[in-house]
C-alpha cells in the first residue's frame, strides 16, 4: 500500500457536487449531520432509514426535502435491492446498525439481523453496481473486544476479541467487508473503528453526554450504568463527518486502500466519572455532579468493555488528518446546541411526534 495519498481538497463542491451518495441509517445522529454536510456540498443523498413515522434530526435540520428517502429494513434483501438499483451510486457511507448496548444484551437476534444480515445485503447488492467507488462501513471500537489498560489504545493491528452482542456484531461486519474487499470480489470499502462519537443532535438520550446534558438542566435524573471507572475515549460529530469524507474522496482515488481498517479517536480514555464532571463544569452545574456522584456505589457495569480508546495515528500518516475539535471544545459546543434545541422543543414530544 502506497504511502503518498492524494491530499487534494476532499470537502469540496468541486469533487461532490452532483455525485450519488447512499447513507444507510440516514436520519440517526451521525447520518444526519453527514446528510447536512453532503448536501452544502451539492451530492445528490439517497437516504435509507426504517423510522418512517416519528421527527429526526433530520427534520430538525430541515434536509429532508433535499434527500431521496426510503423506508425499509436493510435485513430484507428484496426490498434493498429494488431500491439501490434505482441509481448510479458512487459513494456509500453504511451507518444503520442495531446501536444501543442495553437492547443488543436483551435482544441479540435483533442485533444480529440488523448489524450482519443487513451488512453482507448491502455489500452483496454494491457488489453488482458498476458506478460504485467508495463504501464507508462504520464498525466500532467495540468490535476490539477487552483488551488490559497496558494495552491500550487500540491499534489497527488488534486482534477483534469481541465478546458481547454488540461487539460481536461489528466485528462479525467487519470480517464480512474485508472478505468483499478480498482480491476475490475487489468491492471498494473500508472499514472505520471510531471511539464514542459525540455532538450536536444526538437524540439518543440514553447516550452518556446528552444524559447528562439533560440532567445538568435538571430535564432529568442521570442514570448510571457503570460503577463510573470505566475508561472512554469521545470524537466530535463533525470531525467524523469531516473523516468520512477524507476517506471516501482517497478510497475512489486509490484503490490500494481496499480492506483497510482505520480507528479515529484521541489516544485518550476518560473515566466516565470524568467525563460527566466536565459536562457538568461547562454547564456551570457543579451540584449536579455532586448529585450523581453517589449514585455509582455498588454500581456494576453489564455486557460492557472495561476501557476503551485508540488513537487516529494510521489516518494522520497517510492523510494528515488530525481532529479540530478537543473534548472540552466539543463539549461546550454541545452544550450550546442542547441550550438551542431544547428552548424550541420538548425532548420527549419532539421524538414521539408523528408525522404528517
Amino acid at each position: 500500500m502506497m504511502l503518498r495519498r492524494i491530499l487534494k481538497k476532499y470537502s469540496s463542491t468541486t469533487y461532490w457536487k452532483d455525485k450519488s451518495v447512499l447513507i444507510t441509517g440516514v436520519n440517526g445522529f451521525i447520518g444526519s449531520n453527514l446528510s447536512k454536510l453532503l448536501i452544502s456540498l451539492g451530492a445528490k443523498v439517497i437516504g435509507i432509514t426504517n423510522q418512517k413515522n416519528k421527527n429526526s434530526l433530520l427534520d430538525y435540520y430541515d434536509i429532508k426535502k433535499d434527500i431521496k428517502m426510503h423506508y425499509l429494513d436493510i435485513s430484507n434483501y428484496n426490498k434493498l435491492n429494488s431500491v439501490i438499483n434505482k441509481y448510479k451510486i458512487h459513494t456509500c457511507v453504511h451507518l444503520a446498525a442495531q446501536v444501543d448496548v442495553n437492547i443488543a444484551s436483551v435482544n441479540p437476534f435483533l442485533t444480529f439481523e440488523s448489524n450482519i444480515r443487513g451488512t453482507y445485503n448491502l455489500l452483496e447488492i454494491l457488489r453488482h453496481q458498476k458506478t460504485i467507488k467508495s463504501i464507508i462501513m462504520a464498525s466500532s471500537d467495540k468490535a476490539y473486544g477487552h483488551y488490559k489498560s497496558s494495552e491500550l489504545p487500540y491499534k489497527e493491528t488488534h486482534d477483534l476479541r469481541a465478546k458481547y452482542p454488540y461487539d460481536v456484531s461489528k466485528a462479525s461486519g467487519d470480517m464480512i467487508a474485508k472478505s468483499y474487499a478480498s482480491d476475490m470480489f475487489k468491492l471498494p470499502v473500508v472499514i472505520t473503528r471510531f471511539t464514542n462519537i459525540y455532538g450536536p443532535g444526538q437524540l439518543n438520550f440514553t447516550a452518556l453526554i446528552p444524559d447528562c446534558i439533560l440532567s445538568c438542566f435538571n430535564y432529568r435524573s442521570f442514570i448510571p450504568r457503570s460503577n463510573g471507572l470505566n475508561k472512554r475515549d469521545f470524537l466530535y460529530v463533525e470531525d467524523v463527518c469531516d473523516l468520512y469524507l477524507c476517506l471516501a474522496y482517497n478510497l475512489a482515488k486509490d484503490q490500494s486502500l481496499r480492506g483497510e481498517v482505520f480507528n479515529a479517536g484521541t489516544g485518550k480514555g476518560y473515566k466516565v466519572k470524568e467525563i460527566i464532571k466536565k459536562v457538568c463544569i461547562k454547564a456551570n452545574n457543579i451540584k449536579n455532579y455532586e448529585s450523581i456522584i453517589p449514585k455509582f456505589k455498588n454500581k456494576k457495569s453489564f455486557g460492557e468493555i472495561k476501557n476503551q480508546f485508540m488513537t487516529y495515528n494510521k489516518i494522520n500518516k497517510l492523510f494528515k488528518w488530525t481532529p479540530t475539535y478537543s473534548l472540552d471544545n466539543g463539549i461546550e459546543k454541545t452544550i450550546t446546541w442542547y441550550t438551542g434545541f431544547l428552548k424550541k422543543y420538548n425532548y420527549k414530544s419532539f421524538l414521539s411526534k408523528e408525522l404528517k
